[in-house]
């Protein structure tokens, strides 16, 4: 048998959640959502050439008229050397322009091309765009339990230490949008 006409290797079906120890019907959850962020980067990587933390600086500028560098860490909660180096990758592909302040010639204006506006429009919804209109609309205590219950787990992970900024992104949030694509 040649190559062409070999039958792909049977994977073992997945055991239903009933067969699972509650253990492991956490684990499998967990990975769904990390599994998730992972194919939704690379799905945004493979259709606009943007990663998660690219379109969600994008969609920031859109909302407003011009933002400063500063503005714009602030408002995704990461550091100004990290939203440096998404700008300098956004301005490499025209989607972003940097300009001076005409009233104060220390400060950068960074505003959204055409090119940026026509990038957007074509994206897909990212799945940090899709949970948020989702969670959006859950009651409040709702709200309140999925958060208490998502700080716990990072507390039994021992990871409520770790630097995070609000993006539901894989990997470095600095990184290019081909690397998200080789990343899954």
């Amino acid at each position: 048998m040649n190559n062409r006409t070999r039958k792909p290797a049977r994977q073992a079906p997945a055991r239903a959640d009933a067969e699972l120890s509650l253990d492991e019907q956490v684990l499998v959850e967990l990975r769904r959502i990390i599994r998730a962020a992972q194919l939704s980067a690379k799905g945004l990587a493979r259709a606009a050439g943007l990663t998660t933390s690219q379109l969600v600086l994008l969609d920031l500028l859109k909302s407003h008229a011009a933002m400063t560098p500063g503005q714009i860490a602030r408002a995704m909660n990461l550091t100004q050397a990290t939203v440096t180096i998404l700008l300098d990758r956004l301005q490499e592909q025209g989607m972003i322009q940097r300009e001076r302040d005409q009233h104060d010639r220390r400060t950068v204006q960074v505003r959204l091309t055409a090119a940026g506006h026509k990038r957007l429009a074509r994206t897909p919804q990212s799945l940090q765009q899709r949970f948020l209109e989702a969670f959006s609309r859950l009651e409040p205590w709702e709200k309140t339990f999925l958060l208490s219950a998502l700080q716990r787990v990072t507390h039994l992970m021992n990871t409520a230490e770790l630097d995070a900024a609000p993006l539901l992104e894989v990997g470095s949030i600095d990184r290019p949008a081909e690397a998200a694509d080789r990343d899954v």
